[in-house]
């Protein structure tokens, strides 16, 4: 055939080819210059994110999700706990005396799931839930056990979970961040539980107010801009070209590719985010699902309600915090107990209403709720008062969503509640979970620093696969 001619069909597939080839370069080159570009999973997910729901301080397992009738009969009792905080003090165990739970137990949904009238509303979802009854700890102390849940360590400076994730599987909306902090506390860890660490700082955790702010004044700082657009986007070309003019002089140096892309990330949020962050733009039967309006539920029913417009809008990793920044963090009732329900009430339609939300829109079956805290609290009173200790021995945490089973617990404490003794699950275990989950293989999920490959989960870890659906 003259190789000036050819027919319409192999011209038309050539071309064809040819906007395949455009189109991949295109894919490629995105992925090349925005470090968030999607990530392929190890393995198919189950899940494509996590609203992480973290009640700082130390809800109290034996008072909510795990039931044990033994508290009501021996309540009152002096027993031998083998108290943590008085064996690394003193050697000693002193007696404590036995305290019942201070609210009802009973059984929810087809399920039977065993919950208090603490959280009357998460119990009516009793059949979404994945209770691990089981969870231990390292850390007895707030500031190295909330360190440790979120970057697994209680005192190096390790990246936090959300941006393993970050970096790992990177953003769906190239205009948002892909891992994002809300109402972060600044104690007990403060910005290192959102940290990047020695991951490229592109993958640290965007946070969006502080606690002790109300939501609706939690706002990204300097997203508005204070010129015109015109003039805005005038001054970006200008400094796009100055630091692609500095990068063609030191190629490769990590720190300022890292300051040219959060500059190319806050200007793209800049048309994003304002949208993302209107709540109000919400149906008024929404924001009432959440309880936004009532004094009680408006300021973390906020925040819930954003996790759910971030998540829907493609960022992998939303933190909601419930938290304060006062000496000791919300949930951590040493001596007054009965402020548990203050914080419930709090906390409970809202995550109520995310997890009813989440299921309307079909955003539940690829999405992870994870909710708990940095440990669980003690069956006896401290000494011998009306609150309880910290337990990081034995505490449960659910899951919901993202593949994980519906309506079970999984795993025991002893009769007291004090100790995880059957399916145990450490923290490092639920990290690896949670990962692989996402489809990420925790062992594989490694950062090479200072001579040696990190992970999230060190040199330990176990996929809880009996969890899964």
């Amino acid at each position: 055939m003259n190789s000036l001619h050819t027919s319409r069909r192999h011209a038309l597939q050539t071309l064809g080819c040819g906007f395949g080839a455009l189109a991949l370069a295109d894919i490629a080159a995105r992925a090349a210059t925005n470090p968030l570009a999607p990530k392929k999973p190890h393995f198919p997910p189950r899940a494509k994110r996590i609203i992480f729901l973290f009640m700082s301080g130390g809800v109290s397992h034996v008072d909510s999700f795990d039931y044990k009738p033994r508290l009501d009969r021996d309540d009152g009792k002096m027993m031998d706990f083998a108290d943590l905080r008085s064996l690394a003090k003193t050697g000693k165990s002193p007696q404590m005396r036995v305290m019942k739970p201070l609210w009802e137990f009973g059984q929810h949904g087809q399920s039977g799931l065993w919950s208090s009238e603490l959280f009357p509303e998460m119990a009516k979802h009793a059949d979404d839930l994945c209770v691990v009854r089981s969870m231990h700890t390292e850390g007895i102390a707030h500031g190295p056990a909330t360190l440790f849940l979120h970057t697994g360590t209680t005192n190096f400076i390790r990246p936090s979970m959300g941006s393993w994730v970050n970096y790992g599987l990177g953003s769906e909306n190239e205009n948002l961040p892909g891992f994002i902090s809300l109402a972060p506390a600044l104690g007990n860890g403060g910005p290192r539980n959102y940290g990047n660490a020695f991951l490229p700082a592109v993958y640290q955790g965007t946070s969006i107010g502080r606690a002790g702010i109300p939501a609706k004044e939690s706002s990204i700082r300097n997203l508005q801009p204070a010129r015109s657009a015109e003039e805005a986007k005038r001054q970006f070309d200008l400094l796009r070209d100055l630091n692609a003019e500095q990068l063609a002089r030191k190629p490769g140096e990590s720190e300022l590719e890292a300051v040219i892309n959060s500059y190319e990330l806050a200007w793209r949020m800049q048309g994003a985010a304002p949208q993302v962050l209107d709540v109000e733009s919400e149906s008024p039967e929404t924001r009432s699902l959440y309880g936004i309006g009532e004094e009680a539920t408006d300021n973390f029913g906020r925040q819930c309600l954003l996790a759910r417009r971030m998540c829907e809008a493609g960022v992998r990793f939303v933190q909601v915090n419930y938290a304060d920044n006062s000496n000791n963090p919300a949930w951590d009732q040493h001596s007054n107990l009965k402020k548990h329900g203050d914080h419930a009430k709090a906390v409970d339609k809202p995550v109520a209403g995310l997890l009813e939300d989440l299921k309307q829109r079909g955003l539940l079956d690829d999405t992870i709720v994870w909710w708990g805290g940095e440990f669980g609290r003690t069956p006896y009173a401290e000494k011998n008062g009306t609150g309880r200790d910290h337990n990081p021995a034995g505490f449960s945490i659910w899951l919901a969503g993202g593949g994980f089973k519906r309506g079970v617990t999984y795993g025991e404490t002893d009769e007291f509640g004090h100790h995880a003794v059957v399916d145990k699950v450490h923290m490092h275990d639920l990290h690896a979970t949670l990962l692989h989950a996402l489809g990420l293989d925790h062992e594989k999920l490694t950062y090479r620093y200072a001579g040696r490959d990190f992970r999230l989960t060190d040199v330990y870890g176990h996929v809880v696969t009996d969890l899964f659906a």
